[in-house]
C-alpha cells in the first residue's frame, strides 16, 4: 500500500494545484485536491490504474482481472462540502474498521493534517462539519 500511496500522490500532486487530503485503504482510496483541469487529472489516474492493475495482475498470475472499477470527480459546492469531505476522507479508515483514530492509519494525510492545524482546530472542524450529516446543507 505504501508503494501505491507514493504513485497516487505523485500523480495527483503533479496534476493538481493543491492536495488537501487523501486516504489509501486495501480496496479503495479517496483524495481531495484543487485542480483547474479535472479531466487531465482523471486521465493521469486512468494511466496509473492501468499500470498498477497490469503489475498486480502479473504478480498474482491473474491477467485480465478487473482491478479498478471507477473514478469520479465531484466539484465542491461550498465550504461546508469541502470540510465535510475532508473529514469523511480522514474518517474512512475508522468507518471501515482499519483504525480507531485518524492518526493511527499510516496511509493517510490525517496525521499531517492534525500536525498542521492542531487537535483543537481539528475537533472544531469535526464538530462543525460532521460526516454523519455528509451531504446535508451543502447548497445552503
Amino acid at each position: 500500500m505504501a508503494d501505491f500511496e507514493g504513485q497516487l500522490l505523485s500523480a495527483v500532486e503533479g496534476m493538481s494545484e493543491q492536495l488537501h487530503a487523501w486516504v489509501i485503504l486495501p480496496n479503495h482510496y479517496h483524495f481531495l485536491a484543487t485542480t483547474g483541469e479535472p479531466m487531465i487529472l482523471l486521465a493521469a489516474l486512468g494511466k496509473m490504474h492501468g499500470r498498477t492493475s497490469f503489475r498486480w495482475n502479473n504478480e498474482d498470475g491473474r491477467r485480465g482481472r478487473k482491478v479498478w472499477y471507477n473514478a469520479a470527480e465531484t466539484a465542491m459546492k461550498s465550504e461546508r462540502h469541502f470540510w465535510a469531505t475532508l473529514n469523511y476522507i480522514h474518517h474512512n479508515p475508522i468507518k471501515h474498521g482499519y483504525a480507531e483514530k485518524w492518526q493511527d492509519w499510516p496511509f493517510s494525510s490525517a496525521s499531517s493534517f492534525l500536525d498542521r492545524c492542531g487537535q483543537v482546530e481539528a475537533l472544531r472542524l469535526w464538530k462543525e462539519y460532521p460526516v454523519d450529516e455528509y451531504g446535508k446543507g451543502w447548497d445552503d
